[in-house]
């Protein structure tokens, strides 16, 4: 028995055991991708987004907004 056929069966087990990784990968990110910010960031930046906000007056004043009535 040769060296090589000796390698053939560990050569055959090691891309079996690679190509079932790349197909059964049971890692999938998508599942556990993070939807937005949770609630301790809205808690930390609250302050901060009503600051950025502007007054619903200003919103009429300039005619954004408000919808005519017909």
């Amino acid at each position: 028995m040769s060296t090589t056929s000796a390698a053939a069966p560990a050569r055959t087990a090691a891309v079996w055991d690679a190509l079932t990784k790349v197909l059964f990968d049971p890692y999938r990110p998508e599942l556990h991708y993070m939807r937005g910010p949770g609630p301790k960031w809205h808690e930390r930046h609250a302050n901060a987004e009503a600051f950025h906000q502007r007054p619903a007056l200003v919103d009429q004043e300039v005619g954004y907004g408000v919808h005519a009535q017909a």
